[in-house]
């Protein structure tokens, strides 16, 4: 009888993709996905550690995980948190079985694939607790970025054109653990995408607009990919576009596929505060670029993160946000706290906010973001969109990126992963309630 294998995911898409790696490595050694934790033979945690909320979040997966799992089976912890602080997770979760950061084999056998091109990031096998299988390589067992992966369950999925980045932004530790930028090809992308049989593909990597830079080709090299996977699927949708790389050919190029939806990672609005951060912008900048996309294409939806409480920020600073959102009208945004993490620029600034002044700027940006999704949602009563039908009865336009945003909810006889017509008839919070278009 086939071993079983449970897989839980936490974080990002990028991390989403990289289960999906390693998904179709457990498939090809022979191994079928278990219907619950308990009934698995290894059961695998692909951790976040992207700020501390994600890292506690993290180990309270393997925590529950060690205990629901049954006896015997192995319980394996990968992915950012493995990759950061591997020692420490295993010295302190004996219930570990491996921890096995990026690029090891999951089930402890030795090299299965290429490993990163030169020039790359290294990963090393962290912290084995005593009593365990000797793990050590000073090279990765596989590539992740360029494993197979099994066809999409879902009529859309994410794909990771990118690994690591090549910024320096003053609160992000990603790139100590993750490595500098190293892109694919176009051709190992478009293979996957049409290995994947998806009708939307979401293009996803740290710094997405800078695909193919490290290769020489410099900015260019993303419309072509964009252009390739469009002539594949009938919608491509990109996430995390760094501003400053947002050029007038990049946005005729996404323009072009249909799918008006530009996620661009602002952080912040203030001048000062984006200085600090080692970012490029300030709200102005920002706002011209938004109204001359919104020149173009009306219709376009936006979506935005926000870091609240970064060393230094003044409420003159947190006011310029404010009034910043009032006037983008950015459809979708994510708030997050200032995480303080060992390593970063920023952890070392002095004038770092007290966690109850950040708490209370969080709630109010929080308060100001929701009351301007609902309003926008709102005024789409009364129009005619394409939906994608993801499940029964529940969809998406171009204006809502899985997993992410709200959803459309329609008749459920309409077909799953087909693109259908339909009408906005109600709107509730961040959702949308629908009807085919033309029925009474």
């Amino acid at each position: 009888m086939a071993k079983r294998y449970w897989l839980e995911t936490l974080g990002c898409p990028k991390n989403q993709v990289d289960s999906d790696k390693l998904e179709g490595t457990l498939l090809a050694a022979g191994y079928r996905s278990a219907p619950d934790p308990g009934e698995a033979d290894v059961v695998v945690v692909n951790t976040c550690a992207f700020i501390e909320d994600a890292r506690a979040e993290s180990v309270e997966a393997v925590l529950g995980l060690a205990e629901a799992r049954a006896e015997g089976a192995e319980l394996v912890v990968t992915g950012c948190l493995a990759q950061r602080a591997g020692d420490e997770l295993a010295a302190a979760i004996p219930e570990i079985d491996r921890v096995a950061p990026f690029g090891a084999d999951l089930l402890g056998r030795g090299p299965q694939a290429p490993g990163p091109a030169a020039g790359s990031a290294v990963p090393v096998i962290l912290g084995r607790r005593p009593g365990l299988e000797a793990a050590a390589a000073a090279v990765p067992d596989m590539d992740l970025l360029e494993l197979q992966r099994p066809a999409s369950s879902s009529p859309w999925a994410y794909v990771k054109i990118a690994e690591g980045c090549d910024r320096a932004c003053g609160f992000c530790a990603i790139p100590g653990f993750r490595g500098p930028q190293r892109s694919r090809s176009i051709e190992a992308i478009a293979d996957e995408v049409d290995a994947l049989g998806a009708k939307e593909i979401v293009l996803v990597a740290q710094d997405l607009a800078a695909y193919g830079r490290d290769q020489g080709v410099g900015e260019r090299a993303i419309i072509p990919l964009i252009e390739a996977v469009s002539a594949r699927v009938d919608w491509v949708r990109l996430l995390y576009l760094y501003p400053s790389d947002l050029t007038d050919p990049l946005i005729e190029a996404i323009l072009a596929t249909g799918v008006a939806y530009f996620d661009l990672s602002l952080q912040h609005t203030s001048r000062p505060v984006l200085r600090r951060m080692r970012r490029w912008g300030d709200g102005d900048t920002f706002l011209s670029r938004i109204e001359r996309i919104r020149s173009l294409a009306p219709d376009a939806v936006f979506r935005s993160n926000f870091l609240i409480g970064y060393p230094g920020e003044t409420e003159e600073d947190h006011d310029d946000l404010l009034a910043f959102m009032e006037s983008a009208q950015v459809d979708w945004c994510g708030l997050f706290k200032f995480s303080r993490e060992a390593g970063t620029y920023a952890d070392s600034l002095p004038d770092q906010i007290d966690a109850a002044l950040v708490a209370e700027r969080h709630a109010e940006a929080s308060e100001l973001a929701e009351a301007i999704t609902a309003q926008g949602r709102l005024d789409r009563v009364g129009s005619t969109v394409e939906v994608l039908v993801d499940s029964p009865g529940v969809a998406r336009s171009f204006g809502e990126a899985p997993e992410i945003d709200g959803v459309v909810s329609v008749p459920e006889h309409l077909a799953v992963g087909r693109l259908h017509k339909v009408e906005i008839v109600d709107a509730a919070g961040p959702d949308l309630e629908a009807k085919p278009a033309g029925d009474p």
